[in-house]
């Protein structure tokens, strides 16, 4: 056998793999939809897992409809993971998710390119519904394989038409029964979705941990009533209440340390008439912070925010959460040798913790896990025009590689 040389990322094979699986589901401007469990995403699920095929690797499908490519190793022990999802957001990009997994591809081709053999098997993962956009919960099979969830409880849920995830996932043909493996260490390359990298000229951010996430359904009740004859005085505004908690969350995320976040998102108002007090308003909440002990803080604020402007405006007020994701920490090895990776490779590096969700989250409860980030334009994502530069994608897809190979062991060359 020909002696292995230095694997090196294929630029264009990447960039193409990524506009290849980007076609299905393409929309008019541009970007992807193809939401989970759906014919566009066992199409893409198809297409993938055929490249990961020909790349060498045997697939096994878990009962959450998870997809674990894996790629033997000298030894039959636990793999080095790689992975993301593709399914999308409605009007999504071609890049949020799917990167991660066509950069785990990229890895296994460049392996195979190079002739390399690795002591422990690696493996590229596809997990199921981590947009959230059809079922809840978000994150939902990298949230069963590490015991966030039960099986039974996801399997169970339903979308708009009250299609469970369990009869989905048997249409489309992913309703799996295989053991998922357990990973020895676990990578997620993704965009970084925020604009930092690109605004300081960045090309790899070494992402320390992610943000804790809490979030709330608020629902405020007041009294419908006509816009002309009621004086203010007398008015029970689910609206007025409504605005001066939103100024509290912006308030309270400017307030805090640790990279505080808060956002209102969504606003029912009932009636919803022109000339009618709105006596119902039901809105959600979004507070997130780097640190628990700084995030628990953040909630208490809020939560007397809301009984003080109740009271002040004669309302009724239900607050009830319904996401709360502890704050993440990758692992501090990794996360240092990435750093150095890139500076090996002569890319410029920094810091950094991801405002978003990601399956790595989960993962990082069952192994050492770390992310690499690079930059989008604008910062934007979760959007059709959402975009990335196919050197910095490369730079990202050869700094894992890097650190694949570290964590996962170059086996002796074979004569």
């Amino acid at each position: 056998m020909p002696a292995p040389h230095f694997p090196q990322i294929d630029t264009h094979r990447l960039w193409q793999s990524l506009m290849d699986l980007a076609a299905i589901g393409a929309t008019e401007l541009g970007g992807v939809r193809r939401l989970a469990l759906t014919d566009l995403d066992r199409q893409g699920r198809d297409r993938v897992c055929d490249w990961l095929r020909e790349a060498g690797c045997s697939i096994r499908v878990d009962a959450i409809g998870n997809i674990f490519a894996i790629r033997p190793g000298a030894r039959d022990t636990n793999p080095v993971g790689v992975g993301s999802h593709i399914d999308t957001q409605p009007s999504g990009g071609k890049f949020d998710g799917n990167y991660g997994v066509l950069a785990g591809l990229e890895v296994i081709r460049a392996l195979n390119d190079a002739r390399i053999a690795t002591e422990r098997p690696v493996a590229v993962a596809i997990w199921t519904n981590e947009e959230g956009s059809r079922f809840t919960p978000v994150m939902m099979g990298s949230g069963v394989y590490a015991g966030a969830f039960s099986l039974e409880h996801c399997l169970a849920r339903t979308d708009l038409e009250g299609i469970t995830v369990a009869d989905a996932l048997s249409r489309i043909g992913y309703a799996g029964t295989d053991q998922a493996p357990r990973f020895a260490a676990y990578f997620e390359p993704h965009i970084e979705q925020g604009p930092i990298l690109e605004a300081e000229g960045m090309t790899i951010g070494a992402v320390e941990g992610a943000l804790g996430q809490r979030w709330f359904d608020l629902e405020l009740t007041g009294q419908d009533a006509h816009a002309g004859p009621t004086p203010l005085a007398m008015r029970r505004d689910a609206l007025v209440g409504a605005a001066r908690v939103i100024t509290e969350v912006r308030r309270i995320a400017a307030d805090y340390p640790t990279n505080a976040r808060g956002t209102v998102g969504q606003l029912l108002v009932s009636p919803n008439s022109r000339n009618v007090i709105p006596g119902r308003v039901r809105l959600t909440i979004d507070l997130r912070n780097a640190r628990a002990e700084t995030l628990a803080a953040m909630v208490a604020d809020i939560q007397a925010c809301i009984t003080r402007i109740a009271a002040d405006e004669r309302l009724a007020a239900q607050l009830t959460e319904v996401v709360h994701f502890e704050p993440c920490h990758f692992d501090p090895h990794w996360v240092s040798r990435i750093e150095g990776f890139a500076r090996a490779r002569g890319h410029t590096v920094r810091r950094l913790a991801s405002g978003a969700g990601h399956d790595a989250v989960y993962v990082a409860k069952t192994c050492p896990a770390a992310m690499i980030f690079v930059p989008c334009e604008g910062g934007i994502s979760h959007n059709e025009i959402e975009n990335a530069q196919p050197q910095h994608l490369a730079a990202g897809a050869q700094v894992l590689l890097d650190a694949m190979i570290e964590a996962a062991g170059r086996a002796p060359a074979s004569n």
